[in-house]
């Protein structure tokens, strides 16, 4: 895991939640067929990448499908295109699914992408590493929330950046489609979905003026290369190690409007393909969200008083902790407005904004094992009231957000171990316009593993990772649905570093489990792989 061989190598809501709803019914897992004994080390070829997540769900309505890009990735040249809306199934959807299919052969590094139609994001990826025979994979997500732009004519442009030489042979090559299913969605999607416009003062959004819930998204990506694609590895400018980062490795993203803070958020610590030094970790079984980034939301409906004046105001999104003048994050912003159908202009005003102080201590000490010890905490709650149609509607946001690591090391870097832990709390509530209802989310992720190079040069890595979120939604009091996410990778590879690629002799164990489960149901799926050979595809619930 060290920086210099990275970037060379390229409870509380859910108990509550049980006793109101009541829990699931698990089913003795059946487990698939297996492929033949894995080898005794990789070979030239492995299975083709795959994850534990559940598939998108799609209806049993007509549908239509949609081309939205076909291209080869060689350079940094976008692929630009134009799109139109699908003929025979309406102008309304009850679902549209992205689908992104890939390949690649040769020999290539991990690279980021997007996809943007109209200038919304709805698509932030990156790839797998290949083999020299190649490999194939794809990726499918619900994107019925940018129906608003699907509606009309719009441009196309999507990039993974890529280099072609003698060396790193790998092209890109990728198909993305959009299928419609004719119907009404099961959840109002937003009436409008805006990206900001470039002004003198900065990036400005100018919302309708009867909008009566706002929510912003932001992809918050660290990648690029740079030690900022490695954020959760950084130490103090005082410390002797090769990714240094002023105070530490502590990130917050966080949104304005007017300069006024608006949002807080912990960035998800996303490990790419080519991470903690060791590719054998990825070649099968990527980290937790490396193929489908998940935009960070934030609620500004408490700011829509001030935002439905029909003028531009000014959104800015920054994220703390890297150092001034260094590049490294990409944060592309979507607006989601939805909007009151009874009046043209709906008034209100914020009401309550306290912003506490922002603790982060990043510890350094010194000695045959050097250490960092960071802990940091932030807190944000905001309300606000909408006059609306329907009557006066308050919504209040609170979120807090933590970080606690610990990072040893040993001298030359030889050793390099973290054990971190990120929480993100968020509560929004609502007043007004029927019963009063409230959501509330704990997401917890995780990231616990050493690298440790040996004087034979042989390369170890132990990873673990984590990716879970509780949420409960009441109503008046009651739950109405719940949900837990627990998506746990583990790995443990090992090869010969600095040597042609058939004198290696890497091996490498990984496995991912997938768990999602609350009143819509129940997802439990298992995969572990040896030596890049699918050993065991079980599903349970």
């Amino acid at each position: 895991m060290r920086c210099r061989i990275i970037m060379s190598m390229l409870t509380g809501a859910t108990l509550l939640a049980s006793a109101l709803l009541g829990g699931g019914t698990a089913r003795a897992a059946v487990p698939a067929p297996l492929p033949a004994e894995a080898p005794a080390e990789f070979g030239a070829d492995w299975h083709d990448p795959l994850t534990a997540a559940p598939a998108v769900t799609r209806p049993h309505s007509r549908s239509c499908e949609v081309t939205l890009a076909d291209a080869r990735f060689r350079d940094f040249t976008p692929y630009r295109g134009s799109y139109l809306p699908p003929d025979g199934c309406g102008d309304r959807w009850s679902k549209v699914v992205l689908r992104l299919d890939g390949k690649v052969k040769g020999r290539q590094f991990d690279r980021l992408g997007y996809l943007h139609v109209g200038g919304v994001e709805i698509l932030r990826t990156s790839t797998p590493e290949p083999s020299p025979d190649g490999i194939e994979w794809s990726v499918e997500k619900d994107v019925t929330r940018y129906s608003d732009t699907f509606r009309s004519a719009q441009d196309v442009e999507m990039l993974i950046g890529n280099v072609v030489d003698d060396t790193y042979t790998g092209v890109i090559d990728v198909k993305a489609t959009l299928t419609f299913y004719a119907g009404r969605p099961t959840a109002a999607a937003p009436d409008r979905v805006l990206t900001l416009a470039d002004g003198p003062g900065g990036a400005t959004l100018t919302a309708p003026r009867n909008s009566e819930r706002v929510v912003a998204e932001v992809y918050a990506t660290g990648s690029g290369g740079g030690c900022e694609e490695y954020w959760y590895l950084a130490v103090p400018a005082t410390a002797p190690y090769s990714c240094r980062a002023g105070d530490g490795p502590y990130r917050e993203v966080q949104v304005e409007v007017d300069g006024r803070l608006a949002g807080i958020a912990t960035p998800f610590p996303t490990v790419w393909t080519g991470g903690w030094s060791n590719p054998f970790l990825w070649y099968v079984i990527p980290g937790p969200r490396a193929f489908d980034v998940k935009p960070i939301e934030y609620d500004l409906t408490p700011f829509a008083g001030i935002l439905n004046d029909g003028r531009p105001h000014r959104i800015e999104v920054s994220v703390v902790g890297v150092p001034e003048g260094q590049s490294g994050w990409s944060t592309p912003v979507n607006v989601l407005v939805w909007q009151d159908p009874g009046k043209a202009v709906v008034g209100g005003r914020l009401v309550t904004h306290e912003a506490g102080e922002l603790a982060d201590s990043s510890v350094y000490t010194p000695g045959t094992q050097r250490r960092v010890d960071t802990e940091a905490a932030h807190r944000l709650a905001f309300s606000g009231y909408l006059d609306t149609s329907h009557g006066r509607v308050r919504t209040t946001v609170t979120r807090a957000v933590a970080h606690t690591s610990v990072h040893r090391w040993s001298d030359g870097e030889t050793v390099d171990a973290l054990d971190a832990r990120w929480t993100d709390d968020e509560t929004v509530t609502v007043d007004g316009g029927g019963p009063a209802r409230s959501t509330r989310t704990h997401r917890t992720y995780t990231m616990n593993g050493v690298t440790t190079l040996g004087a034979d040069d042989r390369l170890s890595t132990r990873l673990t990772l984590g990716d879970r979120a509780d949420a409960l939604t009441t109503r008046a009091g009651r739950g109405v649905a719940w949900s837990r996410l627990d998506d746990a990778y583990r790995g443990d590879a090992a090869y010969t570093v600095d040597v042609p690629r058939d004198q290696r002799h890497a091996v490498g164990t990984t496995s991912e489990r997938y768990r999602l489960y609350g009143s819509d149901g129940c997802h439990d799926r298992r995969l572990t792989t040896v030596q890049g050979v699918l050993t065991e595809d079980r599903r349970g619930c």
